[in-house]
């Protein structure tokens, strides 16, 4: 999965694209400049890609919400609960209808998937603050179901993430290389708690690793161990589900050597489907560095978003305007 640079592609995407390893294309906040604007663009990916690809955001709610004019503001999720002065019916139903809304938005724009949501706990780390719904497991639990509830009623499915738990380290994998010292007990016990029992649940369709160090478990960051996406989440757990890698671009990633070495690393520990962001000339080294006849996993055509209608058939239900009043009665 790579990025592309515009409000509409240029010559050097569609080349990106027609690869046969491309199998995603994720957008960011400099892809959009209007409602027509990203419909035109998506609408240009999907014409210039080879594959039956996935288009994903980072659409969580809140400080991360790629595109903000003429979509509804999501709240942060680490709002809620305070908000709904801490009543969890009240949450929950916040909860519920927000995941829904966030993702037909998404859908009406032919958006597979938006990356959620946040699964970590809301420990000591800046970077998931209030991303997260709560700093205990069971509560976030409770408020994230209802979150993917919310989702998959829409037709998206939810990756959660950054397993097994990115709250409890300070440091930033964007542009440092966490190491949480935790034992596996404590990590099993509060982290890793939430993505056990919600997939449990049947929740979880993909997973995110966090680029975070657990030497108490193993030597390689998550998304570069087959302790991690093997023997725990693969095995232990029984996911079996999409497991994605985090952006290879980031810091936390870069310790593992070249973009190249880090996608096939990510990829010998089990990731399915491997993100180069916000380097194009990255995401052609990886895949120039690839056999080319790599087969698409069959777990990621089932991603792919439920059938929808667009942006104006959205608007006229029901479920939209009551969803509008809602998100207006949180803010006010």
């Amino acid at each position: 999965m790579l990025d592309v640079a515009e409000c509409e592609l240029t010559p050097d995407d569609k080349e990106l694209l027609d690869h046969p390893l491309v199998g995603g294309v994720i957008l960011f906040s400099r892809n959009y400049y209007d409602q027509k604007q990203l419909a035109e663009l998506i609408g240009q990916i999907r014409l210039s890609a080879r594959n039956n690809i996935l288009i994903g955001v980072d659409h969580e709610g809140g400080r991360v919400q790629r595109f903000r004019q003429g979509f509804s503001a999501i709240p942060a999720m680490g709002d809620i609960f305070n908000r709904s002065d801490e009543v969890m019916t009240k949450a929950e139903r916040y909860c519920d209808t927000f995941g829904w809304l966030m993702a037909a938005e998404c859908l009406a724009f032919d958006i597979d998937l938006s990356f959620a949501p946040v699964l970590d706990l809301n420990g000591v780390s800046d970077v998931i603050g209030d991303r997260s719904f709560h700093s205990k497991p069971e509560p976030l639990i409770n408020l994230a179901s209802h979150f993917i509830t919310g989702m998959h009623r829409a037709g998206m499915k939810a990756t959660g993430k950054h397993f097994p738990g990115h709250g409890n380290v300070k440091e930033d994998s964007h542009i440092a290389m966490p190491v949480d010292g935790r034992s596996l007990a404590q990590i099993t016990e509060l982290d890793m708690r939430v993505f056990t029992e919600l997939h449990a649940k049947g929740l979880l369709d993909g997973i995110m690793p966090a680029h975070v160090v657990y030497p108490e478990v193993d030597d390689m960051p998550a998304g570069f161990s087959r302790v991690w996406l093997q023997t725990y989440l693969r095995e232990k757990m029984n996911f079996d589900g999409v497991i994605f890698s985090d952006d290879l671009s980031m810091q936390g990633a870069a310790f593992i050597g070249d973009f190249a070495a880090r996608a096939k690393a990510a990829m010998h520990a089990g990731c399915d489907m491997v993100l180069v962001c916000n380097n194009p000339n990255a995401a052609a080294q990886v895949i120039d560095s690839l056999p080319s006849d790599i087969p698409i996993n069959p777990r990621l055509t089932k991603l792919a978003k439920a059938a929808s209608g667009d942006l104006a058939t959205l608007k006229k239900s029901q479920e939209y305007s009551s969803a509008q009043r809602l998100l207006a009665e949180y803010y006010n």
